[in-house]
């Protein structure tokens, strides 16, 4: 939801936080959980808590 948001490719996420476009893909198809790395990384790229990104909390 925040990459399409924020009109970013999974090619251009995946290179700036440093995954494979295949990561990406899985994350958002369920096939696959990102790692604590991972959500770190996100988190700090999309400027959100990473309790956000696990469903814990809203975030506006």
């Amino acid at each position: 939801m925040l990459r399409s948001e924020k009109k970013i490719g999974q090619n251009k996420l995946a290179e700036d936080i440093e995954v494979s476009n295949a990561s990406i893909s899985y994350w958002e198809t369920g096939k696959q959980l990102p790692s604590a790395e991972a959500i770190f990384k996100l988190s700090q790229y999309f400027e959100v808590p990473a309790d956000y990104l696990l469903g814990l909390i809203d975030w506006d």
